[in-house]
């Protein structure tokens, strides 16, 4: 086990204990309200009588963290739920960034500990994939060292899809799809050009210089370096965002139509 592996794998392990991580968020210390944990709460059950309903054993997950309405983009961060047998439970796999710091690591939760991240809106998404995708993220997801293999520590929020210097938490969740559909493709390089070749399409910001300098002074977990300096000085950034990972799950056929739980 490589050292990069050990320390993923201590991330899964000690998830349930570490509550300063979020998804791309700064860390604020409040503790949340009453109505903020039942809401979190009443969307993990009915979330869970979803999964239990669609006779699958892995879905596509994700919910609403931030407000990215301005952007165009409706929910902010991805991660995997399958049913844990031995548990008789549903476990969610994801990435998430410590503290608005430059690092990130790798968490299995629950989902009442999915959804109490401070979200925006209590709503989840849900996407159903193949049987082929099931079977083949769901062992590789349950196994921590393998669930690691494409986990790249260093974070920026809008990572380059295509740049292996930094990977935000949805870019994670869609190169180790690759990884888990083609066996060949387990580094990051293969991962990517696997992508391209399936004709995934990542979203486009529009952020003026104005808007990235002040997003790359005020926090540790944005940064510009990685996108080609064209885009990005004719104010263009690509990055892997959830609405673009479910049209890429539809179009090449990998999963079904996205269904709200509210």
């Amino acid at each position: 086990m490589s050292a990069a592996h050990a320390a993923a794998g201590l991330a899964l392990a000690v998830a349930l204990v570490t509550p300063h991580a979020h998804a791309g968020q700064n860390c604020v210390e409040k503790p949340p309200s009453t109505e903020q944990i039942r809401r979190s709460l009443d969307l993990a059950v009915k979330t869970v009588r979803w999964l239990d309903a669609s006779g699958a054993k892995l879905v596509v997950i994700a919910r609403r963290g931030q407000n990215l309405d301005r952007y165009g983009v409706r929910y902010s961060h991805l991660g995997y739920v399958y049913r844990d047998e031995a548990a008789k439970a549903w476990r969610v796999v994801h990435k998430l960034n410590q503290c608005g710091t430059a690092e990130s690591a790798l968490y299995r939760q629950g989902l009442a500990e999915f959804f109490s991240d401070d979200l925006f809106d209590f709503e989840a998404a849900l996407v159903v994939p193949t049987p082929a995708v099931q079977d083949a993220l769901r062992p590789l997801l349950q196994d921590n060292d393998r669930a690691a293999v494409l986990h790249h520590k260093p974070y920026s929020m809008v990572a380059y899809p295509w740049s292996q210097r930094y990977q935000q938490s949805n870019q994670w969740a869609l190169e180790t799809l690759a990884c888990a559909v083609e066996p060949g493709a387990c580094d990051r390089t293969r991962a990517q050009a696997w992508l391209q070749f399936k004709g995934y399409q990542p979203t486009t910001l529009n952020l003026s210089a104005g808007q990235r300098l002040g997003a790359r002074v005020g926090t540790a977990n944005v940064a510009f370096d990685d996108h080609p300096s064209a885009r990005r000085f004719s104010d263009r950034i690509d990055t892997v965002t959830v609405d673009s990972v479910f049209t890429f799950l539809q179009h090449t056929g990998l999963a079904g139509t996205p269904q709200t739980v509210r």
